[in-house]
């Protein structure tokens, strides 16, 4: 289960599962090992996280249990993300330092679509760090709507 992020130095992946901190759209999905939240990060509306429910800093200290379940995991929430937002790609990738410390991994399942490449003239890491760069977040009742849509794409 979730470990006290008081342990874990107030990290915000753990303070978001335990509501120590604002999350719209709540949890959009938890397996025996993994929790799905909507990114609270700038990277667009739809931008989801897989992370472990339990404080975890490095892939290599993963489980068999969570190891076995990250695969079908990310294929399945891409799946959804795809469904629910119809973009162009559904980026995938790693994110784990916070001011340049190994922080709770987690793997962020993000829409690409042409509006945002447009906009921003990047694609890849490069749209992730305009993206952040340009600190736009999206607001609370359309990640909400979105988080809804998700949960029903994953069934």
């Amino acid at each position: 289960m979730i470990e006290d992020s008081g342990v874990n130095g107030g990290c915000l992946a753990c303070d978001l599962m335990v509501g120590k901190a604002p999350l719209p759209g709540g949890t959009v999905l938890r397996t025996e090992s993994w929790v799905v939240e909507h990114c609270v990060g700038p990277l667009g509306l739809g931008t989801v996280v897989v992370k472990p429910a339990r404080h975890v800093v490095h892939v290599a200290e993963l489980t068999a249990q969570e190891s076995s379940e990250l695969g079908p995991l990310v294929q399945r929430v891409s799946a959804a993300v795809t469904e629910v937002m119809a973009p162009e790609q559904v980026y995938v990738c790693l994110w784990s330092h916070a001011a340049g410390v190994p922080g709770h991994i987690h793997f962020v399942v993000q829409p690409a679509g042409k509006e945002d490449m447009a906009r921003f003239d990047a694609f890849g890491p490069v749209l992730q760090v305009a993206m952040g760069d340009a600190g736009c977040f999206p607001e609370a009742a359309e990640i909400e709507r979105v988080c809804e849509r998700l949960r029903e794409a994953l069934g």
